[in-house]
């Protein structure tokens, strides 16, 4: 887990990304400024980079941020109900506020995050029976319940289809235009990187906190809102991507600790190339069609998921 073999590893992949698709593009062919392949090259290939690196970076450090203010491992956004608050909110503005623009849209979408996230931490208080497996299903039951909501609202008002392909995690239609909604995912993992210190003492417990002088409630309420910005970009996007936030901290904690000032940044390079690596199998694997990329993602982070899952508590608390 060395930092330089992560960013070694995300520029190569980076390179691979730039030059698969449907239609055959090489290095040669950038020489022309003006031909077609230059063009698909920029409109495409290049934001569909971008859009992939900043959504792994994002996700990634959101379960970091969301794991250690939780204490349990198995906590992500997806396991704990937040990018399906984050759908719920999207479905009851395309339903009740139909004239609503894309800004508007995004504060609901946001909102509905962060009131989900709150309830989960809410939950997860007044749980007794905090064992480190318990709580993320407790997690996915919720996240379950608000997903179920989504559906049902979505099946009564006719739109269901286009929900489910609004939301159907694929870097398919990223082009120039459509993906700038991610960079501001970018200031929110800098400040993430900036109170990383305070989120570590945060994660050691509410009474041990306050003991150091912390002020618990604001460093966890700042991290649920730093968690909500990035799940929101992400999912509006380029759709819901499951395990992402789940495996990808656990795999750098499990090398480097518990100290995020320390992980976040193998955490940033390690999502971006995870995501990388599950993009080009997606677009391998049919070609010249393409797989959704939360559906490689599912498989392979499910897989190591099942796996921590077997190694328990013993490799939770480490």
């Amino acid at each position: 887990m060395r930092l330089w073999m992560l960013v070694v590893a995300t520029i190569v992949l980076s390179f691979l990304s730039l030059f698969i698709g449907a239609i055959d593009i090489k290095p040669s062919d950038l020489l022309d400024w003006d031909s077609d392949k230059m063009q698909i090259f920029l409109m495409s290939r290049v934001p569909r980079l971008m859009a992939i690196i900043l959504a792994g970076a994002g996700m990634g450090i959101s379960g970091l941020i969301m794991q250690s203010l939780s204490r349990n491992k198995f906590v992500s956004p997806t396991t704990s109900g937040t990018l399906d608050a984050a759908k719920l909110g999207i479905v009851v503005s395309m339903i009740f506020f139909t004239s609503v623009g894309y800004m508007e849209k995004i504060i609901f979408s946001f909102t509905f995050a962060l009131i989900g996230m709150m309830v989960f931490m809410r939950l997860l208080e007044s749980i007794k029976f905090k064992d480190v497996i318990f709580v993320p299903l407790i997690g996915i039951m919720y996240g379950n319940i608000i997903g179920a909501i989504s559906t049902f609202l979505a099946y009564e008002a006719d739109v269901l289809q286009s929900v489910d392909t609004f939301f159907l995690g694929s870097f398919t239609l990223v082009v120039s235009g459509r993906y700038e909604l991610l960079y501001v995912a970018v200031p929110a993992i800098f400040l993430a990187y900036l109170y990383a210190n305070k989120f570590t003492v945060a994660g050691m417990g509410e009474d041990f906190a306050k003991n150091l002088g912390l002020s618990y409630r604001t460093v966890l309420n700042l991290g649920l809102v730093l968690v909500a910005i990035i799940s929101t970009t992400v999912v509006l996007t380029v759709g819901i991507i499951p395990f992402l936030g789940l495996i990808v901290p656990n795999l750098v904690s499990l090398y480097m600790g518990d100290n995020l000032r320390k992980t976040i940044p193998h955490t940033i390079f390690l999502g971006a190339a995870f995501l990388l690596m599950c993009d080009i199998l997606s677009r391998l694997i049919v070609y010249p069609f393409e797989i959704p990329v939360n559906t490689t993602v599912a498989v392979i982070g499910s897989a190591i998921f099942l796996v921590m899952l077997f190694r328990g508590k013993a490799y939770a608390k480490k």
